[in-house]
């Protein structure tokens, strides 16, 4: 049974023309690291029945992308004048995002992805991470190439007895950074499973959930044999083949 994984579409215009896209490295992690079948889900807001849609998915997996979730989403102070967003993509995945949780589908949030879901169950965001007091710079070096910059950059440590760290067998890790913003205010629900050196939340679940994983950097690239990346995988593949067989035996029952 190869379970049916959503990945929702930024958008960006061109020539008078919006285009919906997902990076491949996306697409090729729901193939070879969870064995699904990737389904790209356009950015149409309002116009996607987000509740019907749940309902066909067997998987979410929550990207990362150029642009950041637009702050009167989280009651956050005015974007800076250069800050890219994507408002159809924040009009389409914030509701998507709580459908899914309710529904029970399995989440896999990276990079915007976490700040998504935070921002989605009714957590803040530091706009600057780098500028706040304690923190440390998180993005990447753009002088250096694209694979150099997916580079293991910092430790995290993760909480004992969480999925990470029983997924791992050991509550440290090393792990990449490539973002300018990152969570602030907790949300209700969410529970942290993994902080950079400087206090930064890297990862979260949501509490009571079968798997709803949050990470802030890319486990996707550029190895899932790395072993935060395969763990996570491991943990998103099971959850979604067991919600796949449930689904198909559900409509089976009901014939």
């Amino acid at each position: 049974m190869t379970p049916l994984i959503g990945i929702p579409a930024g958008v960006k215009v061109q020539d008078g023309f919006s285009i919906h896209s997902v990076s491949e490295k996306y697409i090729l992690a729901v193939v070879e690291g969870a064995g699904g079948l990737p389904v790209m889900i356009p950015a149409l807001g309002e116009r996607l029945d987000v509740a019907d849609l749940v309902r066909r998915l067997d998987g979410l997996l929550l990207t990362g992308g150029l642009s950041n979730v637009e702050p009167h989403r989280y009651g956050g102070g005015p974007s800076r004048p250069d800050t890219p967003h994507d408002r159809a993509r924040d009009a389409t995945v914030l509701p998507l995002i709580r459908a899914a949780v309710e529904e029970g589908v399995p989440v896999l949030a990276i990079c915007r992805g976490i700040q998504e879901l935070n921002v989605a169950l009714g957590g803040t965001l530091h706009q600057h991470v780098h500028e706040v007091d304690g923190k440390t710079d998180h993005r990447s070096d753009k002088s250096k190439p694209w694979h150099e910059r997916y580079d293991h950059a910092h430790p995290v440590r993760l909480t004992p007895g969480g999925f990470l760290a029983r997924a791992l067998g050991t509550t440290d890790t090393m792990v990449n950074s490539l973002h300018g913003q990152g969570i602030d205010r907790l949300a209700s629900g969410l529970v942290v499973e993994a902080t950079a050196p400087d206090g930064l939340v890297e990862a979260v679940r949501v509490e009571g959930a079968a798997f709803a994983v949050g990470v802030q950097w890319h486990p996707e690239y550029p190895s899932l044999a790395d072993p935060a990346s395969k763990a996570l995988f491991d943990g998103f593949a099971d959850a979604c083949h067991a919600r796949a067989y449930a689904r198909v035996r559900a409509i089976l029952r009901a014939a």
